[in-house]
């Protein structure tokens, strides 16, 4: 990923992204017969792009929203600004410090604790034990897990997943806040409680990309919302004007389906 220079007026820009993936086709009912799609992978091995030359620039504390069907590429282009993995094609540029709230709860380690897990993930998002530490109490005050923070994480509902995630992720003080559909985890005094972390967030200036399929939410929370369709930009701009044209995209799909069979 290319280095920022500090005096850009923005916070992330893509330019030309591609990613590519790799599918494979059939499957194999044995150890045997993986070897042998193995052995024969160039007749099965399919390469497919999920981002097709995708362009677009988030400036320092905007709300972003990405909407789109599923599979259209909402998910990669958060991967990619996290830097789980780096483009096929074009260049990234990222000026801060990034949390991804990609997917709760994912870096947890099952046998590790509740305690062991946020020190763990705080250190793999560039701070000190001691810094993690120091934020500890409060990771633990804002996921209400006070009681099981010496449990292993194994033990953990679905529920204090979505907590200790969210906690760790918010708390850290990040400069750009990635989400991907983690409101529709936990319950709903939760669900409130992350809201209103994310607006104390837009408050004080903090850049922040949305990705939901909730379209209240992207309606109250973002300023700007980009609409992808099967790995390119059909169009971006005000929150309501894109929404409609994403309705209006899935009653055609919807038609075309609706007239093949």
């Amino acid at each position: 990923m290319t280095m920022p220079d500090p005096s850009n007026h923005f916070k992330i820009q893509l330019q030309n992204v591609k990613q590519r993936f790799r599918r494979i086709h059939g499957h194999a009912r044995s150890v045997r017969g993986a070897l042998i799609w193995l052995a024969e992978s160039a007749a099965i091995v399919e390469d497919f792009y999920a981002l097709k030359g995708v362009s677009f620039t988030v400036r320092p504390g905007e709300t972003l929203g990405i909407i789109g069907r599923n599979g259209s590429g909402k998910s990669t282009i958060l991967k990619i600004i996290a830097a789980i993995f780096p483009p096929t094609a074009g260049t990234v540029e990222v000026n801060g410090r990034v949390s991804p709230l990609i997917e709760l709860g994912a870096g947890f380690h099952p046998d590790l604790t509740g305690r062991e897990n946020v020190i763990l993930a705080g250190v793999l998002l560039g701070f000190t034990q001691r810094q993690m530490e120091e934020r500890f109490d409060g990771i633990i005050a804002f996921a209400e897990l006070e009681d099981f923070t010496d449990t292993p994480v194994r033990q953990y509902a679905t529920g204090m997943f979505a907590r200790l995630g969210f906690a760790v992720a918010t708390e850290i003080d990040p400069d750009i806040l990635l989400v991907d559909e983690v409101l529709a985890v936990g319950d709903e005094s939760f669900q409130h409680k992350c809201l209103e972390r994310i607006n104390q967030f837009r408050r004080q200036g903090k850049t922040i990309v949305f990705v939901s399929h909730e379209m209240p939410l992207v309606q109250s929370i973002c300023n700007r919302v980009l609409l992808l369709d099967e790995g390119r930009i059909v169009t971006e701009g005000p929150p309501d004007d894109v929404i409609a044209r994403y309705r209006r995209l899935i009653q055609e799909v919807e038609g075309r389906s609706a007239r093949q069979r």
